[in-house]
């Protein structure tokens, strides 16, 4: 058998290739829903999904390459012709699902790995070259963007392998011609062809039945970046001597090793404050801090629907955390020393923080760090294998005098 095609047959490389591909496709596609569906309640649940996810993303990649060399492989050789070109109609339905299959199978790994590289969160592709793509940002929008073109394209896949299968199917159990024997290995009959059958229909075809796809995850909304859900509490304006211009509320959580960044994107401030009250004067009272956070607001990265759930932060029952506390000169700055209150929990807490100052503009920056325990998230993670009990909180601000 011959490593290159013919005008009458596929060589064995192409065959190769054909095989190998629909054997990673048909082990990815059930593995990435298997992934998704399973519950990660518990430390072993969680280790079990990230897993999954984990061989799925190493899969995807291993698809993008085989994609792009069979791709590389295809251009080199002459394509075996059509068995029946008369139907016309047939055989441009059959090149441009061919189309598509060859497109999805770079499109879907690739918007994947931009997906995983642009989010924060746990399953590391299993390889040795990192995590991370040139030119691709940490981004929620980019990783939102990249996410919902990888669940529209994954459709028009899985529609392209449907049509292609029972076309093979068609030609083999109706037509009974040799459509699919001269893509299986040996030397089978098969009648000779001329390999002149290319048109510019079936690629302008699959390129508007993506543009087609990818609008109509546009009209579902599957673009959307998480956060400001249905869960996300809209706050009311407050009142405060000083108001917040611009500011930043962050926490970080440790996952499966590695850290997950997030940002609540809604929460207010009320803020009384003498700076008069110097330094040297510990132990008073320079002002009030009255924050309110809008839970469902958080995106963190693509552990964000976790993180709002029943077992974390469970946003639906609980969707507010408030911290109201005292602000208080020490020797190296100031301390909010007061409550936090998340979930039903409220514990004694407090936020050091730098503060500069400059006529009427205040800005200040502080961090902090909290023990999910204290306010019973995740805890049925009773160790710290899948989720650290440590979380770290980030606060910056800049705030002027209202007049």
């Amino acid at each position: 058998m011959s490593l290159t095609n013919t005008t009458d047959r596929y060589g064995s490389v192409s065959k190769t290739f054909h095989w190998l591909t629909a054997l990673l496709i048909l082990s990815l596609i059930p593995l990435g829903v298997i992934a998704n569906d399973l519950p990660y309640d518990t430390s072993e649940e969680l280790a079990r999904k990230a897993w999954l996810f984990s061989l799925h993303k190493t899969l995807g990649v291993a698809v993008f390459f085989v994609a792009l060399a069979r791709i590389g492989w295809s251009v080199t050789q002459p394509k075996p012709g059509l068995l029946h070109p008369d139907r016309k109609f047939e055989s441009l339905a059959a090149e441009t699902v061919h189309w598509l299959l060859y497109g999805s199978l770079v499109l879907v790994p690739l918007s994947g790995w931009i997906h995983h590289a642009a989010a924060t969160g746990f399953a590391p592709i299993w390889w040795p070259l990192g995590q991370d793509l040139p030119l691709v940002p940490k981004s929620e929008g980019v990783a939102a963007l990249f996410a919902g073109a990888h669940w529209v394209l994954t459709k028009v896949l899985a529609a392209s392998i449907l049509l292609h299968i029972a076309g093979a199917l068609k030609h083999h159990m109706i037509d009974k011609d040799a459509t699919l024997r001269r893509m299986w290995f040996g030397d089978a009959l098969v009648p000779r062809t001329a390999g002149t059958h290319k048109h510019a229909t079936p690629i302008i075809a699959a390129l508007a039945l993506w543009a087609l796809a990818l609008t109509g995850g546009a009209a579902l909304g599957v673009y959307a970046p998480h956060g400001n859900g249905p869960d996300a509490a809209v706050l009311e304006d407050v009142q405060t001597d000083w108001q917040v211009q611009q500011g930043s509320l962050s926490i970080t959580v440790t996952q499966l090793g590695s850290d997950v960044t997030g940002t609540f994107a809604d929460w207010t401030a009320a803020i009384q404050f003498d700076e008069t009250v110097p330094n040297e004067a510990e132990g008073r009272v320079a002002g009030t801090v009255d924050v309110t956070v809008s839970i469902g607001s958080l995106t963190l990265g693509s552990v964000t629907d976790q993180a709002m759930g029943p077992d974390y932060f469970n946003a639906s029952a609980f969707p507010t955390a408030r911290f109201v506390a005292d602000i208080v000169p020490v020797v190296d700055g100031y301390e909010a020393q007061g409550i936090l209150t998340i979930r039903d929990q409220s514990v004694p807490t407090t936020l050091p923080f730098a503060l500069a100052l400059e006529g009427n503009t205040a800005s200040m920056t502080g961090r902090m760090t909290l023990n999910r325990n204290d306010f019973g998230i995740g805890a049925n993670m009773t160790d710290e294998s899948s989720l650290k009990f440590e979380v770290g909180l980030d606060v910056s601000l800049t705030a002027t005098r209202a007049d």
